[in-house]
């Protein structure tokens, strides 16, 4: 995120839309973009072309649950996990990843002192596209310093690796944008950044896009849903949806509530407190861990386990390393980035941004899968207008995968009896440290001088 605009600002902002009268509807018109494939989906088609939009395609599956974190890559979070593509590792079992710093050393991949952190990454558009490097992903120490390298481990975050290790892996799941929270954000509900490549607080007052947002298909066909916040609704990046939705947009305690009852909606989002459970540096990531823990125990505790299907993931990858470059992307629409070249990086939004962990977590999970299918926030959306056979939004989530490589619907449930996962880190394997005081980064031995560096 960035630190011009405070969460906190972001939520005063949300609290005075809740005041503003609403904006007119979004204009209704499939916008076109500039891909003429025809291969290529269109907005405004239907995943069944024969059968009409509203119809439950899914019928297995009642209830989807997004959990989306903030700021960590694959190889940050789970590089070392052992299973997916993670680091290259030697035959102690280290890292051999290293990028370059500003003097020419190459700094090595190294686990981080404890489970907090620097508030130094960065995630901007110009230090994404830096890092990226043409492909090379080797910018990320030069436009993020040393902390870039840094990683974590089953002994900080016991619960994720254990979350991880169980139920299927994505490790191709990229962010969607080489930007921010919000332009990131803005991919998962609309499937566009429409203009928005910084978290700014201009881009929470705008329109919605000219085709709505999920939100408003999922209104228009009947299908039930809710945004359980903790202090930042994420429903409150447009702000017609915020204005007319506020019925749909509760209090987190409510989540739990809803699944010990077994009356969650159709589709949930849950969000983090974002200034001490979201996992954005400087923060404690333990502490947004016990809050996932807490979701996903929930979710498979309750009544309605043996029809659900939950997606972990995380907005974008908070300036850390990751070793695989983001891989072209079809163009949502039209909208161009707001960036002005110099003394922005050129770029468009036809690129998807680093990759970040993802886990599917559901009683019709396959065991021992991890799936290699690229997926972005949009196969999100695609699951969403898969299950109710909705329209697409925009040429992205038309074209995105739908996640459903990852279950079997057919065979009976691998995981009917909810499996034991490991405890979070806060409660099992607490780190010792003061969120902000990461200790030494570098660590001793973490630079590698030109005539050393690992091949």
């Amino acid at each position: 995120m960035d630190r011009r605009v405070s969460r906190r600002r972001f939520v005063q902002v949300g609290a005075a839309l809740g005041a503003a009268a609403a904006l007119p509807p979004a204009a209704r018109g499939w916008a076109l973009g500039s891909v003429t494939s025809p291969t290529v989906r269109r907005p405004g088609s239907l995943p069944n072309p024969r059968r009409p939009p509203g119809t439950d395609l899914l019928p297995q599956i009642e209830h989807i649950i997004v959990v989306m974190q903030e700021n960590h890559s694959f190889d940050n979070y789970l590089g070392v996990l052992g299973r997916g593509d993670g680091f290259h590792l030697d035959g102690s079992h280290q890292p051999t990843n290293t990028n370059l710093d500003a003097q020419g050393d190459d700094v090595r991949a190294f686990p981080m002192p404890n489970a907090c952190q620097t508030d130094g990454p960065s995630q901007a558009w110009n230090a994404s596209h830096l890092s990226y490097a043409g492909g090379r992903n080797d910018g990320f120490v030069r436009a993020s310093g040393p902390v870039a390298m840094g990683y974590f481990t089953a002994q900080d975050i016991p619960f994720y690796y254990s979350l991880a290790k169980t139920f299927p892996l994505c490790d191709r799941w990229f962010c969607s944008v080489l930007a921010q929270t919000y332009p990131n954000r803005r991919f998962l509900v609309a499937g566009t950044a429409y203009g928005a490549v910084t978290t700014d607080v201009k881009y929470l007052l705008a329109p919605s896009p000219p085709n709505g947002t999920i939100y408003d298909l999922m209104n228009a066909h009947g299908v039930t849903w809710r945004d359980y916040y903790t202090d930042l609704p994420q429903p409150g990046l447009f702000k017609s949806v915020y204005d007319t939705n506020m019925d749909k947009i509760v209090h987190v305690s409510q989540f739990f509530a809803d699944a010990a009852a077994g009356t969650l909606p159709s589709v949930s989002y849950v969000d983090p407190a974002s200034e001490t459970g979201s996992e954005e540096s400087p923060q404690d990531i333990q502490v947004g861990e016990a809050f996932v823990s807490q979701v996903v125990q929930a979710a498979m505790q309750g009544p309605g386990w043996d029809k659900t299907l939950l997606v972990w993931t995380y907005d974008e990858h908070g300036g850390y390393y990751d070793h695989v470059p983001p891989p072209p992307a079809v163009r949502p629409d039209d909208i161009p980035p707001d960036i002005t070249v110099p003394p922005d990086q050129p770029g468009a939004y036809d690129r998807l941004g680093f990759r970040v962990p993802a886990a599917i977590v559901s009683p019709f999970a396959r065991r021992d899968y991890v799936s290699h299918v690229v997926h972005d926030h949009t196969s999100i959306l695609k699951l969403i207008e898969t299950k109710w056979n909705l329209p697409a939004l925009t040429y992205r989530d038309a074209n995105a995968d739908d996640l459903l490589d990852s279950v079997d619907l057919q065979a009976a449930p691998a995981f009917r009896e909810p499996p034991h996962l490991a405890a979070p880190g806060l409660t099992s394997a607490l780190s010792a440290c003061l969120p902000g005081q990461a200790g030494v980064i570098p660590p001793p031995g973490a630079l590698l001088p030109p005539t050393v560096r690992a091949h």
